[in-house]
């Protein structure tokens, strides 16, 4: 039986980073397909009441040797972005838009380089849009592409749906309905797209 890989993630996350870095080869090796799915993860936090880990001192301390390890353990580059936290809400606008117009091959690895390799400042929009451009594309068009009812539909709906599931941080992945949150169940999600577990 074919399965699917949901993954559900916001581009602030830098978790989310890091399993994006693992999602692609755990889907190939499980003959799964791999689902993307940008939501906004703000909207989820507040649905749910959840907050942000680097809002809490002791959290945010750890996590600073934490992610580094995990970047080390999956042989990935990382680093921290020294303009964290990013209003996020434009970026996976842009990511809606790319999947809608097909162009998120190129938007998607751009924008997590430029987080979470380069530490550029994504808040900046005239740095959002240089990355856009070295990555060979319109950042004036999806600038006007991302004010598009659509566009917000679709992130909404996404982001509203992922809560309606049970999510409530990032990133999450599903097979089927079971949920698997954090870049530390890959395992997890693993086994059970090959059906080993109950």
């Amino acid at each position: 039986m074919a399965r699917t890989l949901e993954f559900y993630y916001d581009y602030g996350s830098p978790y989310s980073y890091l399993a994006d870095t693992q999602v692609e080869a755990i889907a190939k090796r499980c003959g799964a397909t791999l689902e993307r799915r940008p939501m906004l993860l703000g909207g989820v936090f507040k649905a749910t009441g959840n907050a942000s880990p680097m809002t809490v001192a002791q959290k945010s301390k750890w996590a600073a040797s934490d992610m580094p390890m995990w970047a080390k353990h999956y042989g990935v580059p990382f680093n921290r972005n020294p303009f964290f936290p990013v209003n996020t809400l434009a970026l996976m606008r842009g990511a809606a838009a790319a999947q809608i117009d097909g162009f998120f091959d190129r938007y998607h690895p751009a924008i997590y380089k430029a987080m979470w390799i380069d530490g550029v400042d994504l808040n900046d929009i005239a740095e959002v849009g240089r990355v856009l451009a070295a990555a060979g594309l319109d950042a004036a068009r999806i600038g006007r592409r991302i004010q598009d009812q659509d566009v917000k539909d679709r992130l909404k709906d996404t982001t509203e749906g992922a809560v309606a599931r049970g999510v409530f941080g990032a990133p999450t992945c599903f097979v089927g309905d079971r949920l698997f949150f954090g870049n530390d169940r890959l395992t997890f999600v693993e086994m059970a797209l090959k059906g080993e577990l109950q």
